[in-house]
């Protein structure tokens, strides 16, 4: 499934909404997901809502990274709540393609221990874990 989000100039008088484009792929572990643009307050929730109804309960999830341009503390609420939710449920969330400041944000906050962060190919996210 693919979605993409984006506010065009002149659509409304609402706050601008940041792009962003979610795609998904099935590997052989678990699900993909692909994150192109940006996650911020405007869009946070609709990433978490996304990888709620992509998954199924006890699901191995990897979000690729290697395409987001920005993420502020709402987007890492949202990883943090994600992560949360998917372990609770028997599954796990993994991160690859960390780059940035985003490596620095999760060292900042201590997320960078919390969630499970991979390198490689998103597809390799569920071989093994890497340091920043």
């Amino acid at each position: 499934m693919h979605l993409h989000l984006a506010h065009r100039p002149g659509d409304s008088l609402e706050p601008a909404g940041s792009p962003l484009t979610l795609d998904s792929r099935w590997h052989d572990a678990g699900l993909v997901i692909t994150v192109l643009g940006e996650v911020d307050m405007t869009n946070a929730a609709l990433l978490e809502e996304y990888v709620r109804e992509q998954a199924a309960p006890g699901e191995h999830v990897a979000l690729d990274l290697t395409m987001l341009t920005f993420m502020d503390s709402n987007g890492l609420r949202a990883l943090e709540s994600l992560h949360n939710a998917l372990r609770d449920g028997g599954g796990s969330l993994r991160l690859t393609g960390v780059h940035g400041v985003l490596v620095r944000l999760l060292e900042i906050t201590g997320l960078w221990e919390v969630l499970d962060i991979h390198g490689g190919p998103a597809g390799d996210a569920f071989a093994g874990r890497c340091g920043p």
